[in-house]
């Protein structure tokens, strides 16, 4: 043996003593980071100095001078000037192809008027052309300076947007994601009239004289967008297929740019499942994809499913192996299903999905092998959920099956531990809390957000796996808000949301890398900086693990290294 390879093969003794693996001494790596902070969020050796990557594999983690060894002429070496470096985040919950649709049409997240919507509104229908859609998600009115006068539900009826969009149909989705607002254009071709009945599990909402406002909660926004969607089926195949790339490109080099490698997707259907392989099979996903099949029935699920399992399809970049149930709706439109009515309106919310019908696809999930997720949002919804699961699983129990329920947001405290007891991962989203505390007390009264409200710590001192997200575009997408929410708890106005059940930041990453991917069946291939694991990783221009609170919400991603490639560079 030559004396470089005796120096190597030391080095790699070394490396193996101090709980640093290394790959054969005569591979040098493609990739090495050096000089930094590394949070490898792996028990076994929680910090380091540098990371060494070969083809799309952590190669060996360790000090700066241990990677030295893997330094070969063709290794790119990134000096990190002392930068975080932290598994790539995955986001938890999200719609994927929703976040790329989101970036083509009117975004209304940041308005804060009525007045200020319309307007947005009226200069789009000046540009476009009769009889066009025009699209706009986000508003929220709780975040209006003002309500309108002649509202309804805080919301004003449709006369002066109508008045702005006359031969243009418009429907603006809702921030949470389950209500819209039509113009009167676009509900008269959905046929929406004084005579119109609600749908199940949907609200058209009405003045005193009985004419729609323009607002439909949860399934009653359905009438316009299938409407919305027959006029994009008329569009040639081609011209589908190129907008639905460009929203896949959209949404993955939004989620990049913020530091998301790995994307659970909670939502699409067959058609688009296939579309997304079709991807995969080019080599042309942004970002690996965790999918969920969404809005098919049971008897094609039950025909179906076996044959779109995929795990790791695509070098990794595509996996289905979960189904996505939706019992109630949102807690700000009111549609949350509640034990006990809201304190600011005479309901206790409503179903949107029929339970008997859930439990049929339990029971189709539980004999397929397949995850089931279910989004549940009030205290009555995830008690029914909880009661579906644990019928499922009779005797087999369901440690092992990783299901989930989607949000969590409001618990009764009973439930707490039934949770842990059946192994249900409570998939939230940081961000929510944060974002709803200004109104959660008005929904709910102060005994009951206290008690039951976006319980983190509760559910984690009982033992339950919490993953985090934003249910982007709901919330953007930023990891880093949702760490800086789970971390802090405090609302934009700096108001504290319950502190006892903060989160601490070692938890708040966990619950964005490690646990996620156990969330997947995923934690042996990603979630943490670990030799053999895929080299997704990110680079921080803050320490966002020790800097004062209020400079967390301030990092920037500097680096998205997906595959052991630098898929993202800020500034470039």
């Amino acid at each position: 043996m030559d004396l470089a390879r005796r120096a190597l093969s030391a080095t790699c003794l070394i490396l193996i003593v101090s709980v640093v693996a290394c790959a054969d001494p005569g591979e040098m790596a493609d990739l090495v980071l050096t000089h930094g902070k590394v949070v490898t969020v792996d028990e076994a050796h929680p910090e380091a100095e540098a990371v060494a990557v070969r083809g799309d594999r952590v190669m060996a983690v360790g000090t700066n001078a241990e990677m030295e060894a893997f330094v070969g002429e063709a290794t790119r070496v990134v000096d990190l000037g002392g930068r975080l470096v932290l598994p790539g985040f995955i986001e938890g919950h999200g719609h994927y192809v929703r976040l790329g649709q989101a970036k083509m049409i009117l975004d209304l997240t940041h308005t804060s008027s009525w007045e200020e919507i319309v307007s947005l509104v009226g200069e789009a229908a000046s540009e476009a052309e009769p009889g066009a859609w025009i699209e706009g998600h986000g508003w929220h009115q709780e975040k209006w300076s003002s309500t309108p006068a002649g509202a309804v539900d805080g919301v004003p009826t449709n006369a002066t947007l109508s008045a702005v969009s006359p031969e243009n149909p418009v429907i603006l989705a809702h921030a949470s994601g389950h209500a819209a607002y039509a113009n009167r254009r676009a509900m008269e071709l959905a046929g929406i009239d004084l005579q119109t009945p609600n749908p199940p599990g949907g609200t058209i909402v009405r003045d005193v004289s009985g004419d729609a406002t323009g607002l439909l909660r949860e399934n009653a926004d359905a009438l316009v967008f299938d409407v919305l969607a027959a006029s994009r089926a008329t569009r040639t195949e081609a011209e589908r297929w190129n907008e639905f790339v460009q929203q896949v490109q959209l949404a993955g080099g939004e989620a990049l740019s913020k530091g998301v490698t790995t994307f659970h997707d909670a939502g699409p259907n067959f058609e688009t499942i296939d579309a997304l392989k079709r991807l995969a099979d080019e080599g042309q996903l942004p970002v690996r994809l965790y999918l969920m099949v969404r809005n098919e029935s049971n008897e094609s699920m039950r025909a179906r499913l076996a044959d779109y399992r995929m795990i790791g399809y695509g070098n990794n970049f595509l996996t289905v192996r979960a189904i996505k149930r939706q019992i109630d709706g949102a807690l700000g439109s009111h549609g949350a299903w509640m034990l006990e009515a809201y304190a600011d309106m005479a309901t206790i919310g409503l179903t949107v999905e029929e339970p008997d019908d859930i439990e049929e696809t339990a029971q189709i999930a539980f004999e397929a092998g397949f995850q089931l997720n279910t989004h549940a949002i009030g205290d009555r919804a995830n008690r029914v959920v909880l009661d579906i699961y644990e019928r499922t699983f009779g005797a087999a129990g369901g440690a092992d099956r990783r299901w989930r329920i989607e949000h969590a947001q409001h618990v009764h405290p009973d439930d707490v531990q039934r949770f842990a007891d059946l192994g249900v991962i409570a998939a939230m989203q940081g961000v929510h809390a944060t974002s709803d505390a200004p109104w959660v007390f008005a929904r709910l009264g102060a005994e009951r957000a206290e008690s039951g409200a976006y319980l983190w710590r509760s559910f984690m001192d009982a033992g339950v796996v919490i993953g985090n997200g934003t249910d982007v575009p709901v919330e953007d997408i930023s990891p880093v808000a949702s760490f800086a929410s789970s971390v802090i708890r405090k609302d934009h106005s700096g108001n504290d949301f319950f502190p006892a059940q903060k989160m601490t930041r070692m938890e708040a990453l966990r619950s964005y890398t490690i646990n996620n991917a156990f969330a997947a069946f995923e934690e042996d291939l990603k979630g943490s900086i670990t030799v053999g694991k895929l080299a997704d990783l990110i680079v921080l221009d803050t320490d966002i693990m020790t800097v004062p609170e209020s400079e967390i919400t301030n990092a920037l991603v500097d680096l998205t290294i997906l595959g052991g490639e630098i898929r993202y560079e800020r500034g470039n």
